[in-house]
């Protein structure tokens, strides 16, 4: 099991610091190479750069929930959620979807179906 981790190329792992201007502000982001391939690919399905992706997510999420305590934690869990997603059938892995062109709520609500699915099933367990 192991081995497929650990002879994965050790580039993945690497770190790489970005700058970027978040609310007119230059700042660095620093993630693993694997994480910032996750976060081009979701840039480029909605025609953005990877610097629009990072502002607009950022924007996004300042006016949603007040601030971020920990952005690259949150770009984090938004690549693992995108290939979730995916996984599940909620993001076509056709590169040409854009992602604002998916419903949102109704892939939200999928999800939550999901998820307490699950949880009741290891309720009962």
């Amino acid at each position: 099991m192991c081995k497929l981790f650990i002879e994965a190329d050790p580039r993945l792992w690497q770190t790489r610091l970005k700058s970027v201007r978040l609310n007119g502000f230059s700042t660095s982001v620093r993630l693993e190479n694997l994480y910032w391939q996750v976060l081009e690919e979701i840039a480029q399905r909605d025609g953005m750069s990877l610097p629009q992706l990072l502002a607009k997510l950022h924007e996004e999420l300042v006016f949603t929930h007040g601030g971020v305590e920990n952005f690259a934690s949150f770009l984090r869990v938004c690549c693992g959620r995108y290939l979730a997603l995916q996984l599940e059938g909620d993001v076509p892995r056709d590169l040409g979807t854009p992602i604002r062109s998916l419903d949102a709520d109704a892939i939200l609500a999928r999800e939550a179906r999901r998820t307490g699915r699950r949880r009741s099933l290891s309720s009962a367990a």
